[in-house]
């Protein structure tokens, strides 16, 4: 299965590819590591926004697309940009898109008998919460 882990930020989806195949882990090389919502007021902007996302995922094969969870509402509440980010990949309906909670990541995370350093995946940075989400999810699976 290949997965896409997806941690939304501000007005961008931030991804993280990757596959597991017999116990072992590969991270392909994406052309893009974020795709944004420039404005989230304008349809054409969300449909642009949700084609791009879309063909990205049928260029690298991604079947499972796992969303970090984020509160409703609270002080580490999602803004509303997010919301709607999250709305457009959750429709395309070529992809089984879930959303992951916090916990869960965190829970499996720490289960976890496969050690990886982030910092030797070749990743941003800023992937690392697209990162944990999908490894979260192989790891269970």
């Amino acid at each position: 299965m290949r997965a896409c882990g997806v941690e939304i930020k501000g007005n961008d989806a931030i991804i993280c590819i990757m596959s597991k195949e017999n116990g072992l882990y590969d991270i392909p090389h994406t052309r893009v590591q974020k795709v944004s919502l420039d404005n989230a007021g304008d349809a054409e902007q969300v449909q642009k926004f949700q084609f791009t996302f879309n063909k990205l995922m049928q260029d690298y094969q991604v079947t499972h697309v796992f969303i970090k969870g984020r509160a409703l509402k609270g002080k580490f509440a999602g803004g509303p940009i997010g919301f709607k980010i999250e709305a457009a990949i959750q429709l395309i309906s070529d992809l089984t898109v879930e959303i992951l909670a916090g916990s869960f990541i965190k829970k499996e995370l720490a289960k976890s008998q496969v050690n990886i350093d982030f910092r030797d995946t070749g990743l941003k940075q800023y992937q690392e919460q697209a990162f944990d989400t999908v490894f979260a999810f192989l790891e269970k699976h």
